[in-house]
């Protein structure tokens, strides 16, 4: 993987990040020389990807901080820590995931995917926002998937009460991500801080196996397919560190191109007023724009 960008004076916060994509990612900058602080779930996990991230790429500015993502609390808990810790946040990664067969419920009462997938990216980059403006050149990334093509967000149903279907719920909670990856863009013009989302790729990672439903036993395996993890990460490491990308803002990537994403992306009344629940949801101060 080539990192355009020497990073040693930069911070980075990458979620999901013990894991598949976002554990290539934070490999991928951690070469790069930058800091970088894994939020994961899991300590365990999580401390073995700090521990072998720091064994491959001979940098020692890795931590890690635990949080559970589906918990809006948790993640504010996260943030104060982060706030105590570090004074500057050069780039924000929200990777982290998830895939829930049958419909359940978040600790604040929430479609889980929904929480987990879209809120939570929607929570952490407000709470993160003044401080990545004064750290700004800033840059946030967020995973997204070429799959938003297919499907359609239903402001009046964002819970999957009606009809829950994982696989389009799921891509749902990636949809919104573009939607606010826009509108985020757009509010943060002037200020230094560029927003962009992507689509990694088929990567072969247990979200694609989960999702795919194929047996633990047989991932990672022809019959799960998918693309190699460094594959994925290719394109995050690059809206992250490279100087291509310095001051782009408002777009959606793929293999390291700005592409057009799905035209409902582009409605920017849907966008405004999935905006305006979002913060209802999270109990966001408006940001202006």
């Amino acid at each position: 993987m080539v990192v355009t960008q020497v990073m040693y004076d930069k911070i980075c916060l990458i979620t999901g990040a013990n894991a598949g994509i976002g554990f290539e990612t934070a490999r991928g900058i951690a070469k790069s020389g930058a800091t970088v602080v894994l939020a994961c779930r899991n300590r365990h996990r999580g401390e073995s990807a700090v521990n072998e991230i720091r064994a491959d790429s001979g940098n020692d500015k890795l931590y890690l901080m635990l949080c559970d993502l589906s918990s809006q609390a948790d993640i504010r808990r996260m943030v104060a820590e982060f706030h105590s810790r570090f004074d500057r946040l050069h780039v924000l990664i929200n990777n982290a995931a998830m895939y829930t067969p049958t419909r359940s419920l978040s600790a604040d009462g929430l479609e889980l995917q929904f929480a987990s997938n879209y809120l939570s990216c929607f929570l952490l980059t407000h709470l993160l926002l003044d401080l990545l403006k004064t750290s700004a050149p800033a840059r946030i990334v967020n995973l997204s998937t070429i799959n938003h093509f297919d499907v359609s967000l239903d402001l009046d149903d964002l819970q999957s009460e009606q009809i829950y279907e994982p696989k389009v719920v799921h891509v749902r909670s990636k949809l919104a991500v573009i939607l606010f990856t826009y509108e985020l863009a757009r509010r943060l013009q002037g200020t230094g801080v560029t927003a962009n989302c992507l689509h990694p790729g088929v990567i072969a990672t247990n979200l694609l196996g989960e999702v795919r439903n194929v047996p633990p036993e047989q991932r990672f395996t022809e019959v799960m397919g998918g693309d190699p993890l460094e594959a994925g990460a290719r394109t995050p490491v690059f809206l992250a560190t490279s100087a291509e990308v310095e001051g782009v803002s408002g777009k959606y990537f793929d293999d390291c191109k700005a592409v057009p994403s799905s035209s409902e992306t582009y409605d920017e009344e849907k966008t405004i007023s999935l905006w305006t629940i979002s913060e209802k949801l999270t109990g966001m101060n408006p940001i202006s724009g």
